[in-house]
Parts: C-alpha cells; structure tokens; sequence
C-alpha cells in the first residue's frame, strides 16, 4: 500500500511578525516614562543636596532702637490723695426768718463782705425805731440829771439811775441793730459759689444752709504715706499732682503739713500739701494722685517700657550688637537676649537695677516677634518717642 501523503499546514509568515511585536510599544513607553523620571528625580536630587549644603541665612528683620540711658532720679513717694479748700465753708443763716431777696448768682464769684441774701427785717427795724425814741429820752434825761448834779440840786443816786437807764436803752438799740445785721448774709472770705439752697420767700430756720462757698486757689492735698517714710519727710519738699479729671497736666506745689500722730490703725502718717490752681481745673472733692520728691538724687539706668519683654521666667531685653562673619568679612547686627531687674516705672520709662549699662543700644518696640541671634537693620523713622512725663491727647 501507499502511503497517503499529508498535507503541509501553510505557516503565515506575517502573523507571526504581528504577534512577536504585538506588545512592544507598550512596553517602550513605559521604559522611556521610567528614564524620564529617574532623570527627573537625580535632578532634584542634586538640587535638594546642593541646598543642603549651603548655609541658611535668614534675611534681617527691620526693628528701632534707643539707646540706654542714665538719669538722675529723685527718689519719690507717691500716694493717693483727696483735694480740698484751702478756704471752704457752707454759708449758712443765723437767725430764722423769711428770704426777702437774693443777690448772688448760681456759680458766681463772691469777694470778702458781699451780701448774699437778705432776710426780713421790717419787723425789727420797726423795734428799732421806738428803741431809738427811748435812747434819746433817756439821753435827754441823762442830761439833765447831769445839769442838775452839777449845781448840787440833785442827788448822786438819781444820778445814778438815770445813767443806768440811759445804758439801757443804749443796749437795745444796739442790740435790734444787731439783729438786724444778721438778717444779712454775708460772704465771710474770696471764693467761688456753689448752688443756691433758697428761695425767695422761704421760711428758713436758725443754721440752715444757703450756699457752699470755696476758694479755690490755693488748694490743699490730703494723703497719707507709711510712717516708715516719716524721716525723710519735712514741709518744703516739693510735690506733683495728677488727676484724671484734667489729664495730661501736672500741678506742683509743696508738702505743707505733718500730722502729729501716726493713725494706730494703719500706720500711716496723714500729711497736707499746697497746689496752685489759679484757672480753677481743680475742684475740692476731687480724686487725685500725688507724688513727693526727695532731695537726693539717684542714678538710674532708664529705658522705654515697651522695649522690655515681660516673662514669667524672667524679663529682658534685645540687645543689638554687631557681629562680623569670617568668611566674607562682612559686619551685621545680631540681637541678644538680655535679662533684666526692672525697678520702678516713671512716664514711659521703667527704670533697669540689674543687666544693663548705659550706652548699649536695645530694639525699643515690637520685642514679641524677636528671639535671640537674629539679625536685624534699624529704622527709627516711625519709633514713638517716650517721655518721662507723658501728655497724651485728651480722647
């Protein structure tokens, strides 16, 4: 038998191509997004180990400054005190009656001896006029007992009464004139009126009030210091008054009076000083605060409050100190923390016990946001100037 012969299966050539390269392009994309981000990634690589070893250097922060300060301060004892008149009384009537009128304005000024009110008095003037008829009676009689005395016609007993009698009826009529002078009230001093407490036509009584009557320049000060302080006080030393009813404005004057015992409660001495107050700002009654200044003086080292910055840990200051870098040489201004001993505050200063010297240069505002070995440039364009004795603007 013969074998049949198969068949060869035709193989396509093509095919075969398309299946081998059928992946391929894929595969190439990813290869090549792969390199590019290799190539990225060694870049910034490269870049971050470049950053990392060049030095950081912060740019400097702008701050002002001022320089430290040593003043003479006289030691001070400041207190709390209230105002008072030097003169000062509420005018009041001595007798009852009724207001017949009155001759002053609310809030005016009265002088020494001006009539203030006067009450009715008709009925005593009428009095007056019949005690005078008895006066010149018995003036007459007086006379004439005399006349008669003279020639011995009558006795020295006579004489007698009828001098006695004329004293009397001299004394009543003194005495309705009297009565009637103090229908008139009466300004007993200079001062300046407070507001009326009558009417016209008031029935008033013996002792009642009319109007407040006070002279206000000079005025007197009354406070109180710890008798500790006693030593170092005398009359004579000068003081310095605030309100902050005229703000901004200071009163001078001197301590005037000590009192002559310490009160057994507090222990506190209660002292007297005389102010001028000749456009009347200052009323009695008022509040104030007042400081005596003491001969001696003290050197303090003084600067700006603001320029403190207040810790519980402690407080300091910015010092600005130059520094000079090795490599370039370049000079620039480092800040150091510097801490303090603050003693006590006047105006807008705060005076330095311990930590600074005079002449040092320190950042004066904005001390919050520093911290030290900044470096910082100054501009002293805007900086508020402080003052030992501050007027701010009345708002």
């Amino acid at each position: 038998m013969h074998d049949v012969a198969r068949p060869v299966k035709k193989t396509n050539v093509k095919s075969r191509f398309a299946k081998l390269f059928r992946g391929r392009p894929v595969l190439l994309g990813v290869v090549g997004l792969l390199l590019i981000f290799a190539l990225l990634a060694g870049i910034k690589f490269m870049q971050i180990r470049k950053m990392m070893a060049m030095p950081m250097v912060m740019p400097p922060t702008t701050v002002s400054s001022v320089q430290v300060k040593q003043e003479d301060w006289p030691p001070i004892f400041s207190s709390i005190g209230t105002i008072s008149a030097v003169q000062g009384a509420t005018v009041s009537a001595e007798l009852a009656g009724t207001v017949a009128e009155i001759k002053f304005e609310n809030g005016g000024i009265a002088k020494k001896g001006d009539e203030l009110m006067r009450l009715d008095a008709s009925s005593e003037e009428a009095q007056l006029k019949s005690a005078e008829a008895d006066l010149e009676l018995a003036g007459s009689d007086l006379a004439r007992a005399r006349g008669l005395a003279a020639r011995s016609v009558l006795s020295k007993a006579d004489l007698d009464a009828a001098e006695s009698k004329f004293k009397q009826k001299e004394g009543v009529v003194n005495n309705m004139r009297s009565m009637i002078s103090k229908k008139e009230v009466l300004a007993p001093f200079d001062g300046q009126l407070g507001i009326r407490q009558v009417n016209v036509g008031q029935m008033i009584t013996a002792g009642q009030q009319v109007v407040s009557l006070q002279a206000l320049d000079p005025l007197y000060v009354d406070f109180a210091l710890p008798q500790q302080d006693l030593p170092k006080l005398s009359p004579g030393l000068d003081v310095r008054v605030h309100t902050d009813v005229v703000t901004g404005r200071e009163f001078t004057g001197k301590l005037t009076a000590l009192n002559s015992a310490v009160d057994p409660v507090t222990r506190n001495v209660t002292l007297q000083a005389t102010i001028e107050n000749k456009d009347h700002a200052l009323r009695p009654g008022m509040f104030a605060t007042i400081d005596v200044l003491l001969p001696d003086r003290e050197k303090m080292v003084v600067v700006p409050g603001t320029a403190i910055s207040y810790a519980p840990y402690g407080d300091s200051v910015f010092v600005i100190e130059k520094k000079k870098d090795e490599k370039t040489g370049q000079e620039s201004q480092i800040l150091r923390q510097q801490f303090v001993r603050v003693g006590e505050a006047r105006g807008d200063f705060v005076s330095i016990t311990k930590g600074l010297e005079g002449g040092q240069q320190i950042v004066s505002t904005g001390v919050f946001k520093l911290r030290n070995g900044m470096p910082v440039v100054i501009n002293n364009d805007l900086a508020p100037k402080p003052e030992l004795n501050p007027k701010p603007a009345d708002t």
